[in-house]
């Protein structure tokens, strides 16, 4: 059974309570009652005469039960509409959803080599570094995926797992709040980060497994090349999304010295483009260059829409009857009425 159920997620919602009416056409039989009194009403006659010497007896005092006449017609409509409603099969009961969700494996790999710290982003009209930037967009992007499992690995001058696949993606959001520059080492190891990611992959199978690649450099460390990671991926049909990450040209980093205290230096940063775009191209994925926030965020967007995630979804119901609690009052109504009318407004010929 494990092995069936491998790459799918359960999910049973069974609070939703649900009231409605099995038979609804039977309220059709409602019109009757309007057209009820149109019929009566049309079938009154008039008086065959008038005496005019009797006009006085408006002034005399009606009784109590002639006042109250009305309710003998309130109570025959009232057990008929209680009776039609019965008829509809009201019914309560609850609902439960069952979703099947055929998720994918995503591994998203984050530069943190030092010069992520470049700020060149603005985030909500305030100027931040390329990290911060990338964050906010993978929490984004995030929050779109649903029955995925997501894991996470960063690299610097070393490659290491941050996050093993999950699809608790409360967790994946804290630990991308917590990642920081400069935590992996100062350099960039693209190949071991492919290498990391691809092992985290062979953890859970599935049938889609993607890498979302980030960097804002050149590799210029690590034990195992872009090239070689790149042919293992393809080997492992392993699809990668690579991003390059800041602006073309120089940069603007904020230096503390202790001598001249907090100053902005430029510098340049190289991506090496032509690495990226062949792995991507070589792994079937896409290479995207994101220079501002919204770039970034339309790669993520894109991703996200070229990903997509299956979702069955079954709806079971359970409902209880509910016609006795119209029926009965109908019945009392009734009683009522048919001892009224042969009592208290008994009518004599």
């Amino acid at each position: 059974m494990p092995n069936l159920l491998k790459g799918y997620n359960f999910s049973i919602d069974s609070n939703i309570s649900m009231f409605r009416f099995a038979s609804p056409y039977f309220f059709l039989f409602l019109l009757a009652i309007p057209a009820s009194f149109l019929y009566k009403r049309h079938r009154k006659k008039r008086p065959f005469m008038r005496i005019s010497s009797l006009s006085s007896v408006q002034d005399i005092k009606k009784s109590f039960a002639l006042k109250n006449i009305w309710i003998l017609t309130f109570l025959k409509y009232a057990a008929l509409i209680l009776i039609i409603l019965a008829m509809a099969r009201p019914q309560y009961g609850t609902r439960q959803v069952e979703i099947i969700t055929k998720g994918i494996n995503i591994i998203i790999a984050v530069d943190l080599s030092e010069s992520m710290a470049a700020l060149d982003f603005k985030q909500n009209g305030k100027i931040v570094n390329r990290l911060e930037a990338v964050k906010g967009v993978i929490q984004k992007f995030i929050a779109k995926r649903n029955g995925d499992r997501i894991g996470m690995v960063v690299f610097g001058s070393q490659a290491y797992t941050q996050l093993p696949l999950t699809r608790d993606y409360n967790t994946v959001s804290s630990i991308v709040e917590r990642l920081e520059i400069g935590a992996a080492g100062k350099n960039t190891a693209i190949g071991d980060a492919i290498g990391i990611a691809l092992k985290r992959l062979k953890d859970i199978k599935s049938k889609s497994n993607i890498i979302i690649l980030l960097t804002d450099g050149r590799s210029n460390t690590g034990t195992l090349s872009p090239e070689a990671a790149t042919r293992i991926a393809v080997e492992k049909k392993v699809k990668i999304y690579t991003i390059g990450v800041g602006s073309k040209g120089e940069a603007p980093f904020l230096v503390k010295s202790p001598l001249f205290g907090e100053r902005y230096i430029y510098q340049r940063v190289d991506i090496d483009e032509d690495t990226l775009e062949n792995i991507a191209a070589e792994t079937g994925g896409l290479y995207f260059r994101a220079e501002n926030t919204e770039g970034l965020e339309k790669i993520y967007e894109t991703i996200n829409s070229l990903e997509k995630t299956t979702i069955k979804t079954k709806i079971f119901a359970q409902y209880n009857e509910l016609y006795i609690y119209f029926l009965f009052p109908a019945f009392m109504l009734m009683v009522l009425w048919i001892i009224l009318i042969n009592t208290r407004y008994l009518r004599i010929p």
